[in-house]
């Protein structure tokens, strides 16, 4: 009985990762021409507590080949505590040239950084509003694709991708695999046409789209998903104006964490998302995959006691791990471009991380910026 189960279990990931895999190739590669910049953005970022981060992000804005009159920074300052502020007021003194704004966060609902953009959008002097994190760096080239797509394409809602700038120890290339596979399988949902995932690190949308399906309405009393909930809503009311931007000037850049315990807590506030999918298909993908691989720690301890053979655990762990490969390795093509080892070590930890996250995140809260925050 066990051995059934664990096949069927094996069988129905095997399926929704090779659709994955075939609709990440569905997607193809944006090539920028040469057009005149004509499209206008509004760059939101919400920030607290990032004085060692911002000064990065700040260095990569300025660096942007883009005309200075047809973008501007709102930064959204969610009550730091720190130097932040002051690292963004020598900024702006350093560079007058671009347009910002410095606003305080107001604090309306359970998520700081839904009210942040919320805070923003009134005052936004553009149509096009772009979110990204203090703790990201743009491509020079961000805008300038960015702004050749929209002219190209009947969009009003664009995807981006995220990936880490890491350093060469174990625990990044962990983080590193793990924001990969989330990376291919928001690509290849976009590819099967059924999209749920998006990271607002590297997120663009319409005013006229965001005042239209209502904003964050609806989804404020959950602490994070001011990304994967507005796709969701804009998805039921244009979904033809939604696309994904691939493209590897636009892919943003962004730090992994140092501490296991901050990882966890991100990858929870992460996960608690997952039970507001409102698509039958993201929410049985998440099941499969939180049943993919608490099954495989479940068959540990199966057979520890004899209840099934090693034999069979290796041969559902090795059909796992090579289909995880093939989505890993078009992610990693696209957002890194070099080789790429798929370390035996992470896919033996990963299950059990993943099911730790998954149930966690069903019942537990999560800190974030020094907050609590209940399920």
């Amino acid at each position: 009985m066990i051995e059934i189960v664990l096949f069927v279990v094996l069988v129905i990931y095997v399926v929704f990762i090779l659709q994955l895999i075939f609709g990440f190739d569905k997607v193809k590669t944006f090539i920028r021409t040469d057009e005149k910049p004509v499209t206008k953005f509004s760059i939101i970022v919400p920030f607290r507590n990032e004085e060692k981060n911002l000064p990065k992000l700040l260095k990569s804005i300025s660096k942007l080949n883009y005309p200075k009159d047809l973008f501007e920074i709102i930064m959204v300052d969610d009550f730091s505590t720190d130097a932040s502020e002051r690292v963004y007021i020598k900024w702006r003194m350093e560079n007058g040239l671009i347009e910002t704004t410095l606003l305080e966060n107001l604090r309306l609902s359970n998520s700081p950084k839904k009210d942040a953009i919320s805070r923003a959008i009134p005052i936004l002097k553009h149509e096009w509003v772009l979110t990204t994190d203090a703790d990201c760096v743009v491509n020079k080239n961000w805008l300038l694709t960015l702004d050749n797509f929209i002219q190209k394409n009947n969009a009003e809602m664009v995807v981006g991708a995220v990936v880490y700038k890491t350093q060469n120890n174990w625990f990044h290339q962990f983080q590193q695999l793990d924001l990969l596979s989330l990376q291919g399988t928001t690509i290849g949902s976009f590819g099967i046409g059924k999209p749920f995932m998006c990271n607002g690190a590297n997120f663009a949308y319409t005013k006229k789209l965001f005042n239209e399906i209502g904003g964050f309405g609806g989804n404020n009393k959950m602490a994070s998903g001011d990304d994967v909930f507005l796709l969701q809503k804009a998805l039921k009311k244009h979904a033809d104006k939604v696309h994904y931007l691939k493209n590897t000037d636009t892919i943003v850049k962004t730090k992994p964490e140092n501490d296991l315990y901050k990882l966890f807590m991100q990858r929870v506030r992460w996960a608690s998302k997952t039970t507001g999918y409102s698509g039958y298909y993201s929410k049985s993908l998440a099941v499969v995959v939180l049943a993919m691989n608490f099954s495989l720690v479940c068959c540990l301890w199966f057979m520890v006691y004899g209840l099934l053979s090693w034999k069979k655990l290796l041969i559902v762990f090795s059909i796992k791990y090579f289909v995880d490969y093939l989505l890993l390795l078009k992610s990693n093509q696209y957002l890194r471009k070099g080789k790429f080892i798929f370390p035996l070590a992470s896919s033996l930890v990963y299950p059990f991380f993943c099911s730790l996250v998954g149930f966690y995140s069903l019942f537990g809260s999560f800190s974030w910026k020094g907050r609590s925050f209940k399920k």
